[in-house]
């Protein structure tokens, strides 16, 4: 009977044991068992049927890799799943061991009470049922790939230490696989993931991308730019953070992470595999010395040998684990430091955009404003941005500005179709139909390797900013036309009607004015000079990213570009300064009726614009949280003229 009972504790079952639904159990009524053997034996048969289904889920799981051809099975499949196995199996050893030093105790001894197996087993009563736990959540939960880890590790907390050991075990066998990849992917920008199963994967194109909540330490660590994004991956289940790249190729799964390694390190991580494929792919366009190796070629046997000394630790050290992949991700940073800022001249770079989307080389926009404004006043046509791009080329040259393959990098866009605008109030001027000033952009070819840096969303947010800059220049030169008309002719303007007309010009020069030197030295200059001294003192290419990502953000908060209420405010300002000025300019004198009635209408609701302007201003200036909307009416209101006045701009 002892025989037959090793048996049933290896799975195997027949004579005195049968098997049911209730797993392997003493047959019972035999009259050679005690009632109270039955019970020990039966507890005994509890781990003979725990090893059976181990063994089965071993035997299905571990033998091949499984549904590689059929991706829509449920079944489990993939390189951890095997490792789970093997570890496993490796586990299960322990126990075949135990049941093989009981077989030769039976040997010496056939009369062994069955309390002695009992008491050899008595550990096994322990683990079996938290391995059957893990087991059941791995199937129950559908994991796959790097989620395996985290139900193993999850469940090696368990605090008796042969539980945790034998799960740690597992662990081990399964992070072989990891650090594996790991290697692949930072060291040679390899994804080796035949099953999908690193939380590093290639970005599903057209799936539904909604923003994230920012982590705590969302700092910018990705090659492209990480901005916290998701994406469901679909045959997962999981959801995928997007980290925005020039191809948009890679990203993390967030569904596939492993809880103990940080959102922060994951980052890191695809900061440097990133890097390593950029550098692969496109080394052949770099003019230096730096073409022979790769980013890893000259510390590549050290950071191999670290990775490989870890994945010897019988347990996951996260502290060392965090602090090899931080010295991987310095050596990246600091190669792309000098391949991008130095040997590309990331300075000359942002020079560049400072004077052409942010209006530093104000002579080119002057010229670019006369040559284009009668093609651009009027709503677009197909040859609009042509002809503009043909002006903007020539006003370059009227300016001195002979880098003819610079220029050629810039191109200015029109949208084919013009937008509908809501029609304005009864009581607002008319304004004309969307004109080409309303939609023109400005387009930028950036040089390798600044791609990384100046990516499509950065030079989406310059272009916003540009096209309000551009708004308020455009504006302040309508008025000083107008200046220059009363100038010219001021006999004509010599009537009270025409003395309110002026003053009211003045009102709004004033304000535009302000604004326009409010924009150009307290926003544009001083966050240039603060990003400049922030990317000298760096030899950290992500450092550099970040302070730039920083500076952008800046500009559009202090430009009031993200505050509706504020731009929406300025906005409507400079329409009906502009409208003003084409009411003065077409208008014949002294003024016709209409043109009077028109004329009134302006002046109101500047007054109102302008009031609401002061108000919102006036509500902040005690924040410090706001610092920029105080400094713009400290602009405007600097002898109190503008608090005088009640907070109206345009009343006598």
């Amino acid at each position: 009977m002892l025989h037959e009972l090793l048996l049933a504790l290896k799975g195997h079952y027949g004579g005195v044991f049968n098997h049911s639904n209730d797993g392997i159990t003493v047959v019972p009524g035999l009259p050679f068992i005690h009632a109270s053997e039955e019970v020990v034996l039966n507890q005994l048969c509890k781990l003979g049927t725990y090893y059976k289904d181990f063994r089965d889920f071993i035997q299905h799981y571990g033998s091949g890799l499984l549904a590689v051809h059929q991706p829509d099975t449920d079944d489990l499949h993939g390189l951890y799943m095997k490792c789970l196995c093997q570890g496993l199996n490796n586990v299960l050893e322990d126990y075949r061991q135990v049941l093989l030093e009981i077989e030769q105790d039976i040997l010496h001894d056939a009369h062994l009470p069955v309390s002695h197996i009992a008491c050899r087993l008595q550990e096994f009563h322990l683990l079996f049922p938290v391995l059957a736990t893990t087991i059941d959540q791995v199937v129950s939960h559908k994991a796959h790939g790097c989620y395996i880890l985290d139900i193993l590790y999850k469940n090696a907390t368990f605090g008796m230490p042969g539980v945790k050991n034998a799960l740690n075990r597992i662990l081990f066998v399964c992070h072989g696989l990891l650090f594996k990849q790991l290697s692949a992917w930072m060291l040679h920008g390899i994804i080796s993931d035949p099953y999908n199963e690193f939380f590093i994967q290639r970005a599903q194109h057209g799936l539904d991308v909604t923003d994230r909540q920012a982590e705590s330490d969302d700092d910018d660590l990705g090659i492209m730019g990480l901005t916290g994004r998701q994406l469901q991956k679909v045959h997962l289940g999981s959801e995928m953070e997007v980290t925005p790249h020039d191809t948009g190729q890679f990203c993390i799964a967030a569904g596939l992470l492993p809880s103990y390694i940080p959102v922060r390190v994951a980052r890191k991580i695809l900061f440097v595999g990133e890097s390593v494929q950029m550098f692969e792919r496109d080394k052949h366009k770099i003019k230096s010395t730096h073409k022979a190796g790769t980013i890893m070629s000259s510390r590549e046997d050290e950071f191999a040998a670290d990775l490989q000394e870890l994945s010897k630790q019988p347990e996951f050290n996260s502290i060392g684990f965090e602090t090899i992949i931080d010295r991987i991700r310095a050596h990246a940073a600091e190669y792309l430091w000098m391949l991008v800022c130095e040997e590309a001249d990331l300075r000359s770079e942002l020079r560049i955009l400072k004077d052409y989307f942010l209006l530093g080389r104000g002579e080119l926009y002057l010229a670019f404003i006369d040559q284009a404004q009668h093609l651009l006043r009027a709503p677009p046509v197909s040859t609009t941005e042509h002809d503009v791009n043909r002006a903007f080329q020539h006003a370059a040259r009227n300016v001195l500005i002979d880098n003819d393959a610079l220029l050629q990098r810039f191109h200015l866009t029109i949208p084919k179709l013009a937008k509908e605008k809501k029609k304005p109030e009864s009581n607002s001027p008319q304004v004309e139909a969307e004109t080409g000033w309303s939609g023109l952009g400005l387009t930028y070819s950036v040089r390798w390797p600044l791609h990384i840096f100046f990516t499509p969303s950065i030079l989406e947010k310059y272009n916003r900013i540009f096209r309000f800059l551009l708004a308020v220049r455009r504006t302040q030169l309508d008025l000083q036309h107008c200046w220059s008309l009363q100038m010219f002719n001021k006999a004509a303007f010599v009537s009270p009607a025409a003395s309110a007309t002026w003053q009211l010009r003045t009102h709004m020069a004033f304000l535009v004015d302000n604004l326009q030197y409010y924009l150009q030295v307290d926003v544009i200059e001083s966050q240039y000079k603060i990003l400049l001294d922030k990317v000298n003192a760096t030899k950290d290419f992500e450092a550099a990213k970040i302070a730039h990502e920083h500076f952008l953000a800046s500009l559009l908060a202090q430009s009031f570009i993200h505050m509706k209420t504020v731009f929406t405010c300025l906005h409507e300002i400079l329409e009906l300064c502009s409208v003003f000025c084409r009411l003065l300019v077409a208008a014949d004198t002294p003024l016709s009726a209409r043109d009077t009635q028109q004329l009134e209408n302006i002046t109101l609701n500047f007054q109102r614009h302008s009031s609401l302007l002061f108000r919102i201003l006036s509500g902040v200036r005690s924040q410090s949280g706001r610092p920029h909307l105080a400094q713009l009416l400290l602009r405007l209101d600097f002898n109190k003229f503008f608090t005088i006045m009640g907070g109206q701009f345009g009343s006598t």
